[in-house]
């Protein structure tokens, strides 16, 4: 996997975010949105200082607000699940422009959608930060299991080595007369999945005899340096980025105490 390997969410700059190691900004990313989960969602002022923190964090990685508000729509079913909530949760009712919704079912989609929020803005942050290279190095170091190390690397991998296949197959579909969007296409649609998989599973079988036969032990060797993997975090560097958690966190228990 070479060092230019990335993936769509990842945005290339050389900004003070782009530079730590990837396993503090991970760290940092569980931190601060177990503090989000954990607010309570009575409270309105804490999202509101946690909305703060990532527009910060935002401003020194210089991602501009045209980039990723587009990328946050992929919380879009999650918000039309959320209104539902006011009008199907039982309980104390109250009038809202002439409709009776629940106030239990407000709170709750009020929590769904501001926590969803969050949470969608700091992953594609530190996706935005991150290249793809970087990943399994930094959850080996954070002593992540080693299959599930192995199984991340190969994905980052042969996404993008099955998705060109699969625009390929489509290419010689329509070459042949194929129409994807006729509705009498999908058995044709459906068989080509079903081939893309078999290939996919007889794909990853060599690979991994051929990996077997190089020596390969379950462990993903670590990169150098200089191949698409920054130096270990410093003492200074985890302080410097887990600011925003524990800032986070700062906030979520001060609204414990004052709830």
């Amino acid at each position: 996997m070479g060092g230019g390997h990335a993936h769509p969410l990842y945005r290339d700059d050389d900004s003070p975010v782009h530079r730590l190691p990837a396993e503090v900004k991970i760290v940092c990313l569980v931190a601060f949105v177990l503090a989000v989960v954990a607010t309570p969602r009575e409270l309105f002022w804490p999202f509101g200082i946690y909305a703060l923190i990532i527009v910060a964090v935002w401003a020194i990685a210089r991602i501009p607000l045209r980039w990723i508000l587009p990328r946050m729509l992929i919380e879009a079913p999650f918000i039309v699940l959320a209104v539902l909530l006011p009008f199907a949760e039982g309980g104390e009712r109250v009038d809202v422009a002439g409709m009776q919704l629940s106030v239990a079912g407000l709170y709750a989609a009020w929590g769904i959608v501001i926590k969803g929020t969050l949470g969608v803005a700091a992953s594609l942050t530190v996706a935005a930060t991150t290249a793809a290279a970087e990943l399994p190095v930094a959850l080996s170091r954070l002593r992540v299991p080693a299959v599930i190390v192995s199984v991340l690397t190969l994905m980052i991998r042969y996404i993008d080595v099955l998705t060109a296949e699969a625009r390929r197959m489509r290419m010689a579909r329509i070459s042949r007369g194929d129409s994807p969007r006729m509705l009498h296409q999908v058995g044709a649609t459906a068989k080509s999945v079903g081939a893309l998989f078999l290939r996919s599973y007889e794909r990853g079988e060599r690979v991994y005899l051929a990996m077997l036969s190089r020596g390969f032990d379950g462990h993903v060797p670590a990169l150098a340096v200089g191949a698409g993997c920054v130096a270990s975090a410093t003492p200074r560097q985890w302080v410097t980025a887990l600011i925003p958690a524990a800032a986070a966190a700062s906030v979520a228990l001060t609204a414990w105490v004052t709830l």
